[in-house]
């Protein structure tokens, strides 16, 4: 992306569709501007000073690479002539070349959004106005200003070059943002199995820990027996097989044929 400049101090006061120039970056995304710096003591001016005169020391300021004193004389020029579109022009320039990417983007909405303004200082205040919201990544934003850019002017490469870029930027953005989303939900999910194991392992460990109830039945004491009660026990026993022993013996007797002798 490319920069447009201001104009030179010799061709301020021709018309203001010819002082509205812009800034760009050359075939990348805008340059950092120069760091910010506090505005030094305001411009005095005399009666003799005119908003021209101010704006084409700004002008001047500007040219030298001065920017801090660029915005100071275009404050002073628009303290003579608020409405100069030139100086509120100028003066966003200003700022985005000292990176005050807000106060530009105010200066060059006023203008863009201007129906009066002329149409190609509109279109020219809508392009910086995408390169003020590209460099304060408000990047949907500054798609939107280069599109109203292009409706004013449709064969602005510059701008259609910005677009695209600022298109492909936020493609990545989103891309960047749906892969962040992805691993975060891949990380709950990861805790939420982690929390489920760490649970049955503790479910497991208290059922090893609590111990094992008794058998009712094993635990109850077996009655003992006295000698006596042993004895009767063991005589009975051996009566009951006595008692089968002659039962076998009656059977066996009655089973046996006797041959007849002829």
């Amino acid at each position: 992306m490319t920069t447009r400049l201001s104009i030179s101090p010799c061709m301020a006061f021709l018309l203001l569709s010819v002082f509205s120039v812009r800034s760009f970056a050359q075939n990348n995304a805008p340059q950092n501007g120069a760091a910010t710096k506090e505005p030094s003591q305001a411009v005095q001016t005399t009666i003799f000073d005119t908003p021209r005169s101010l704006a084409r020391s700004g002008n001047e300021a500007y040219t030298n690479k001065r920017f801090n004193e660029a915005e100071e004389q275009y404050r002073a020029s628009l303290g003579k002539d608020k409405n100069l579109a030139e100086s509120t022009f100028n003066l966003g320039d200003a700022f985005y070349k000292q990176g005050k990417y807000d106060d530009a983007i105010s200066q060059f909405r006023s203008i863009a959004e201007n129906g009066r303004a002329p149409k190609e200082m509109r279109s020219q205040s809508f392009h910086n106005l995408g390169n003020s919201l590209l460099k304060s990544r408000k990047i949907a934003e500054s798609i939107d200003a280069y599109k109203n850019a292009l409706r004013l002017n449709p064969n602005d490469d510059d701008t259609r070059h910005n677009l695209a870029y600022a298109k492909q930027l936020l493609a990545q953005q989103q891309k960047q943002q749906n892969q962040n989303q992805q691993n975060q939900d891949n990380n709950q999910d990861q805790q939420q199995q982690n929390q489920n194991q760490q649970k049955q392992d503790n479910n497991q460990d208290q059922n090893k820990q609590q111990p094992q109830q008794p058998n009712p039945q094993q635990s109850q004491p077996q009655p003992k027996l006295s000698k006596a009660d042993a004895e009767r026990i063991l005589e009975a026993l051996n009566n009951d097989e006595r008692n089968v022993q002659k039962k076998l013996i009656k059977r066996k007797a009655s089973g046996v044929v006797i041959e007849k002798d002829w």
